[in-house]
């Protein structure tokens, strides 16, 4: 999944499909990032449960790799209030519907929130409230992928595989760092 386009709905079968873990350092704990040769396929929170992303986290190997290092390099800016969205490729693992519901998680502005209801509008299933919940439950790009901009229909924060305290730190995170807060230099 890229800025303009799906992710891809189905297990690679390319042979660089052999995946690399690198374990990053953030404010909010230690990230494992895992890639293939050529693109992000996860990033997962400290304790996660693997069983939510359809990736094969054991199977990876510890190291690096041009795409690692670039997704570590961006979480670093992102983290210092220098970046504003992620310029990487990612290929997520997913149903159509889930892969409809990640893309539109790309098109939510930093800093800002959506409602479930109001996510599941904007990628036209505006009954699929609950199925929304569950697609963004299932998210594999975490931060990358900001499914922490998603809150209940009553601004709560709800249900998050980092943990609430996770998404609370990110969206005031975001909100200190917006283009219109005093003093942000975000890219």
């Amino acid at each position: 999944m890229n800025p303009t386009s799906t992710p891809n709905t189905a297990p690679s079968t390319a042979p660089d499909t052999a995946l690399t873990r690198r374990v990053v350092s953030s404010p909010i704990g230690d990230l494992t990032l895992l890639a293939s040769a050529t693109h992000l396929v996860a990033v997962l929170w400290p304790g996660d449960d693997h069983a939510r992303v359809r990736v094969d986290v054991g199977a990876a190997v510890e190291g690096t790799n041009e795409v690692l290092d670039a997704t570590a390099a961006q979480l670093d800016e992102y983290f210092a209030g220098d970046r504003l969205d992620f310029d990487l490729p990612l290929d997520a693992d997913g149903t159509d519907f889930q892969c409809d519901a990640w893309v539109g998680l790309r098109q939510i502005p930093y800093g800002t929130t959506v409602t479930y209801g109001e996510q599941a509008a904007a990628i036209g299933r505006p009954t699929a409230v609950r199925a929304i919940g569950a697609a963004n439950g299932r998210n594999p790009l975490s931060i990358v992928v900001p499914c922490h901009r998603v809150v209940g229909a009553d601004g709560s924060l709800t249900g998050f595989a980092g943990g609430i305290e996770a998404k609370r730190y990110l969206l005031d995170h975001e909100a200190a760092h917006r283009a219109d807060s005093p003093g942000a230099n975000p890219r």
